[in-house]
């Protein structure tokens, strides 16, 4: 088996996706950008939004 690096083996994966149809779209980052409150909703904290807000 041939030895690959980090990006190839995300660039192989991205490909076979692609030959299925799929449509490939830039990554996103963890943490929102320019919307804070968003974390809060990720943690599962939104019925107190109103409060930290």
């Amino acid at each position: 088996m041939k030895w690959m690096g980090l990006n190839e083996i995300r660039e192989k994966y991205l490909r076979f996706f692609e030959s299925k149809g799929h449509l490939r779209l830039p990554s996103f980052p963890l943490v929102p950008i320019n919307d804070n409150s968003l974390l809060l909703i990720n943690s599962g904290m939104a019925p107190m939004k109103k409060f930290f807000l």
